[in-house]
């Protein structure tokens, strides 16, 4: 049995925040250098821990070969791992959830991932009258402590596994968004790890209304790695008070009804009809208050195959017929018709995890493209869409296009309220390219890029925000947005993902990580001097 390696190592708390609570000390003030030393868990190889956590990042395509692995268990250990990883001049990646769909984490480049993987607590914290959760926490653990305990919730994604960290800092939207607005409409704070110019880390807490609340308003929608490391939120709608926790964060509702709309036999007539239906009603139906706000219907599209499971919620005096007519709009004018199963309900909680991605690395490699619509696709595209998805040499059970409503109530707070900047939009859509023999990996990708510029060959192949598109979002990353072989309508990359907000947003990156020393292929990057 090899020999673990696993490390306790000590370091001065002049770089810690005091105690348990967060130290607002700003960069570059001094530290206590009486203050007690605290270990962090470091893993390198042959320790298997160290290799089980080094793969546990969702996209199998891409995997790091890093020199050492942090493992912290709380603030003041991410600190004392932030602060010997720059001490040492190494490139540190973070990794909480661990589903970035890019290399930003899994990189050759990484010599140091600070796993947050431990980072778990879910809890009301009095003293700032939010709920505080950590950035290893997955979202599954989150919806499950926050309802049994409080009977709220939180409008985040459906994949279970995905970790607080990079979610929330991206914007996070799910089931619950059209009714209750996206995760960034929920942040109240966040705990940071930032690292000034003379190289010392500390933690930072920012909140809406108090002291650095540029890089709080960073953190709700600025993206995942870019400031420092999360370790934890601090949550509260942000019209609450906080002042009872069973109204600090939205009530789901009690019941859910749900039911499954399949098409199976997909000619490309029914395919532009169907998909075109799907986006229409939602297109029609996404004004902040609509009727159907607690409609929510995750839609996955390939040749052969199209299917969604739509829920609303049960309790509507009107739930069944809402869900009725809603059926009906789909399949109007499509043949043959699609199949919808008998709806049934049962309770939010378990309803919601039955229609959830489960735990889990994805079990093939994926390419991801992603746009926010403003208007639904046109038959020209979803016909160009289903050109590619017909490819015999590209057909498999995981490619397709995935369709996620918005809109709703994520649209009825100003653009410039955080710093997710798609207040427009109707819908997501996720264009996503699998393969599982590594042998594949080249003809997949190029595949995927040419559907991409094809589908948006108007607007030099990116969605390029106008009267149908408002960009891309930032957690379905997409690094060929940056590269002037596919992107090119002149639009920056970060036009695409932060609109307006991007200038903003690298005064911020100056001021918490000058020495840029978080970063990754599409990270923020420091204004020009």
């Amino acid at each position: 049995m090899p020999k673990l390696t696993r490390r306790h190592l000590l370091f001065g708390a002049a770089a810690l925040a005091g105690g348990a609570l967060p130290n607002l000390r700003p960069l570059g003030a001094s530290a206590d250098p009486l203050a007690a030393t605290t270990a962090v868990t470091e893993l390198s190889q042959p320790d298997p821990e160290f290799v089980r956590l080094v793969q546990r990042g969702y996209n199998p395509r891409f995997l790091a070969q890093p020199e050492t692995l942090f493992v912290p268990v709380n603030t003041e250990e991410t600190v004392a791992a932030v602060e010997t990883a720059v001490a040492r001049g190494l490139r540190i990646a973070v990794r909480s959830g661990g589903h970035c769909v890019e290399n930003f984490v899994d990189n050759a480049s990484t010599e140091a991932i600070i796993d947050l993987g431990r980072l778990t607590t879910v809890e009301f914290d009095t003293e700032n009258s939010a709920f505080s959760v950590g950035a290893g926490a997955d979202l599954g653990t989150v919806y499950e402590q926050l309802y049994r305990g409080w009977g709220v919730s939180l409008p985040g994604g459906s994949c279970l596994g995905v970790g607080m960290g990079g979610h929330a800092a991206g914007g996070g939207f799910g089931p619950l968004s059209r009714a209750f607005g996206s995760v960034v409409d929920h942040i109240y704070g966040v705990e940071v790890v930032v690292v000034d110019a003379d190289g010392r880390a500390s933690s930072v807490l920012a909140t809406c209304d108090g002291r650095n609340s540029d890089l709080w308003w960073a953190h709700t929608g600025g993206g995942g790695g870019n400031f420092g490391v999360v370790t934890r939120y601090l949550l509260r709608t942000h019209d609450a008070d906080g002042s009872d926790p069973t109204l600090a964060l939205p009530t789901p509702p009690a019941n859910l009804l749900s039911t499954q709309v399949v098409l199976p036999v997909v000619s490309e007539d029914a395919f532009v009809r169907f998909v075109g239906n799907f986006q229409r009603f939602f297109e029609r139906n996404s004004e902040p208050g609509s009727r159907f706000a607690s409609l929510y219907a995750q839609f996955f599209a390939s040749a052969h195959l199209c299917q969604l499971t739509p829920r609303l919620d049960a309790d509507l005096p009107n739930s069944r017929a809402l869900l009725d007519e809603f059926v009906a709009a789909l399949g109007e004018g499509v043949w043959p018709p699609p199949v919808a199963v008998p709806a049934s309900q049962g309770p939010f909680l378990d309803v919601s995890t039955q229609l959830s991605a489960p735990r889990g690395r994805a079990p093939f490699s994926g390419k991801y493209k992603s746009a926010n619509l403003r208007r639904a696709h046109t038959d020209e595209q979803l016909r160009t869409l289903h050109r590619y998805l017909s490819d015999p040499r590209f057909q498999s059970l995981d490619s397709g296009i995935e369709l996620f409503p918005a809109g709703g109530a994520i649209n009825d707070r100003s653009a410039d309220a955080t710093a997710m900047p798609t207040r427009n939009s109707f819908m997501k859509a996720v264009f996503v390219a699998a393969w599982r023999n590594p042998a594949d990996e080249a003809a997949h990708v190029e595949w995927s890029r040419n559907m991409y510029r094809d589908i948006y060959a108007d607007t030099g192949g990116v969605p390029v925000p106008n009267d149908a598109n408002a960009g891309a979002y930032i957690n379905y990353p997409d690094s060929d947005l940056k590269d002037p072989a596919w992107n090119t309508s002149g639009v920056s990359w970060s036009t695409l993902y932060y609109g307006d907000h991007y200038s903003r947003l690298q005064e911020i990156k100056a001021a918490w990580d000058p020495g840029n020393l978080f970063r990754h292929d599409l990270s923020i990057e420091l204004p020009r001097t």
